[in-house]
């Protein structure tokens, strides 16, 4: 599904919490990619600053499952919480 021109920012912001979260949780893309059965590419997609394509919710609630974040945290576009 492609981004809005009117979102892109929000799309860049989730994909750089995105990336944090699964650096610290000490996954590589690979390894989350496998657990919510998508592809390296489609993360790599997802966490890039030129993102031209959105992900559905249910992709969403599973990132945040894996990584054991609040789906809403996601959402939240200014800051970034440490992990717990």
């Amino acid at each position: 599904m492609p981004v809005k021109k009117e979102h892109i920012e929000q799309y860049r912001a989730l994909g750089i919490k995105l990336s944090y979260y699964r650096k610290m949780r000490g996954m590589s893309q690979a390894e989350l990619a496998e657990k919510i059965g998508k592809t390296t590419g489609f993360i790599g997609m997802v966490e890039a600053p030129n993102m031209n394509k959105g992900m559905s919710l249910d992709t969403l609630f599973d990132i945040a499952k894996v990584l054991q974040i609040p789906a809403y945290q996601f959402l939240m576009y200014d800051e970034i919480k440490p992990l717990e």
